[in-house]
């Protein structure tokens, strides 16, 4: 009987995790809804662009920047180059327009930040990604949602360029899609927990400098105004851009997941004060999921030693296939490319234990480089 309830609970977890939660979130949409209190607003601006060794896109995106559809005196860019042993401060200086910040030394995104944000004039910080091109209206339609004095963090919608151009690159778009309507409807209801680390803003004076060894900034960041009682949205009409080719990779996925455990410590946060709305979002969409690779492990092994009636059978066929998938999907050649997606999902969580093993470990190697 005790085989029985693990199995059924090992199961459960993962179609409540990215199934039975959506759900919820739609229905309780339904009969609750915050709507923030937009104005066309124009405060001071800061653009602070953390780089490291991105001498190949750097110029492109001061360009980019440069083209926002935001009144030029009203926004300030500013570059922080951590350490880069490449022309990425050089690049800068010549294209002109932004103001370089040159750290001596490698310290890591968060350290880079957090040295940058005290010399900034902006009312408004709005962090982006070198790699990561904003669509010229970004920053205006993020900034009106500052006009509510109940929103202390915004962030932007992440869309993926030329998906096919990489294996799993159709699957991060189905992936980022998926993300984007939870955080809509997380915010609809109360507020978004994270944001998209490629676009997203705080009030400057709210920013709460995180330790250098955090790795999911833009999770800690917009949390953390939920604990001094202001809301954290979802703006999907600021929409940023990255090509899919620079988002692959294994250990990336480790470190959002490492990053992932390492945010559970912000627990707290919904707590002081007691939040019930957000307590549940972070809850679901991020305990409930650092179980679902254990989950689904446990429920691998146990189906085969309950195969004594059909239904168990044909659970057993179901992720015997699935898996298979996910094989066959490492090779990049299943079509339609829909059948890659066993793949991307079990790529994603197997880094759950990785992730896990550099948290329980202590690592430091989770910095970016």
């Amino acid at each position: 009987m005790s085989r029985i309830w693990v199995f059924w609970v090992a199961v459960a977890i993962p179609l409540y995790a990215f199934a039975g939660y959506p759900l919820l979130l739609f229905v309780v949409g339904l009969v609750i809804r915050r709507d923030v209190e937009k104005a066309p607003i124009q405060p001071l601006v800061s653009l602070l662009i953390p780089a490291y060794n991105e001498a190949r896109v750097i110029g492109r995106k001061i360009e980019n920047s440069l083209a926002l559809d935001y009144p030029a005196e009203r926004i300030e860019i500013v570059i922080v180059s951590d350490g880069s042993s490449d022309k990425t401060a050089e690049i800068a200086r010549l294209m002109g327009g932004a103001c370089v910040l040159e750290l001596p030394q490698n310290r890591g995104k968060v350290a880079a930040l957090n040295a940058a944000v005290p010399g900034l004039r902006g009312e408004i910080i709005v962090f982006s990604d070198a790699s990561a091109m904003l669509a010229r209206d970004a920053v205006r339609r993020l900034v009106e949602n500052f006009a509510d004095p109940a929103v202390g963090a915004a962030s932007g919608r992440y869309s993926i360029v030329r998906p096919d151009e990489v294996n799993i690159g159709a699957a991060e778009d189905v992936y980022w899609r998926y993300e984007a309507f939870i955080k809509l409807h997380e915010s609809r209801l109360a507020s978004t927990l994270g944001a998209h680390g490629h676009l997203h803003a705080i009030r400057k004076k709210l920013y709460p400098f995180p330790p250098p060894e955090t790795i999911n900034d833009d999770y800690v960041i917009p949390l953390s105004v939920l604990g001094r009682g202001f809301r954290a949205v979802y703006e999907p009409a600021a929409v940023v851009f990255e090509e899919a080719r620079e988002m692959t990779g294994f250990g990336r996925r480790i470190r959002i997941m490492a990053g992932n455990l390492q945010q559970l410590r912000e627990l707290g946060q919904l707590l002081r004060p007691f939040q019930p709305l957000p307590l549940w979002f972070f809850l679901s969409h991020k305990v409930v999921r650092l179980l679902v690779p254990f989950a689904m492990l446990s429920a691998l092994i146990l189906n085969p030693f309950l195969t004594g009636s059909e239904g168990y059978r044909v659970l057993l066929g179901a992720q015997l296939l699935f898996y298979t998938l996910a094989g066959l999907g490492l090779t990049g050649r299943l079509r339609p490319r829909a059948l890659r997606l066993p793949f991307y999902f079990c790529m994603v969580n197997s880094a759950a234990f990785f992730g896990l093993f550099h948290v329980l470990t202590g690592r430091r190697s989770m910095a970016w480089k």
